[in-house]
This record gives structure tokens, sequence and C-alpha cells, in this order.
């Protein structure tokens, strides 16, 4: 029922930037916590942010703290990562994914406290 849809990857130069969305459907979202990860080849998933959907209060990951913005839109229940100052290490699969209630930032960048995940969309860095 869940459905969680990342969209607006794509190949970008070093220093660029990309927004990011995830469509949400499926639930009402207001007590959820929402998070984004991305996955290099070979390396394990790795937390980027996290959002209460609620108060829109966020938590980043240090590599990208000051670079990324993670934000929801309410009326069109999506989520979005707005990555700025992009650099080739940022080059990954990114993967939105839900925490169902009762949710907060506690142990949100481990991917076992998730309960739903998108199918991924490619950000490729180019130097």
């Amino acid at each position: 029922q869940v459905q969680l849809v990342e969209s607006g990857g794509g190949l970008v130069q070093a220093g660029g930037s990309l927004r990011l969305s995830c469509a949400a459907s499926g639930r009402t979202f207001s007590s959820y916590v929402m998070g984004w990860f991305r996955q290099a080849p070979g390396k394990e998933r790795e937390f980027v942010a996290a959002i209460k959907w609620s108060l829109g209060s966020t938590y980043y990951a240090d590599s990208v703290k000051g670079r990324f913005t993670i934000s929801r839109d309410n009326a069109k229940n999506t989520v979005y990562l707005q990555m700025n100052s992009l650099k080739p290490e940022d080059t990954a699969i990114y993967y939105c994914a839900a925490r169902k209630p009762p949710a907060t930032f506690g142990s949100s960048r481990e991917r076992s406290v998730y309960d739903y995940w998108g199918q991924g969309t490619q950000v490729t860095v180019s130097s």
C-alpha cells in the first residue's frame, strides 16, 4: 500500500546541483520519519538525511551538512533532497525511506529501522 517513488537523479558536474523528489502515497505520513540513503557500487547503504514529517525538523549525516537540504511539501506528499556543491563521492543510487510511528531521530541512521523503501534514483557526479 505504501509507495515511495524517487525521481530527479542524473549526471551532473562536480560543484553542480540536483534536487531529488520522493513521492509518497498510500498512508498519512504526518507521524512518520522520512529518510534519504545512498549506496555506491560495492558499498553499504549509508544514511544521508532524515526529516520528521509533522514538524519538519531535520537531521543530516556529517558528510552532507551544509550542502544538502531535506524538506517536505505536505500538499504534494513529497519529500525533497536538494543537493548542492556536489562531489564525485556523492555518486550513488539514492533511496527514499519511511519509518512508521512511533518514530524519532533515534537510530534514524540505521537502515533496519525504516519500514518502506523506494526503488532508488541514480546520481552521478563527474569530476
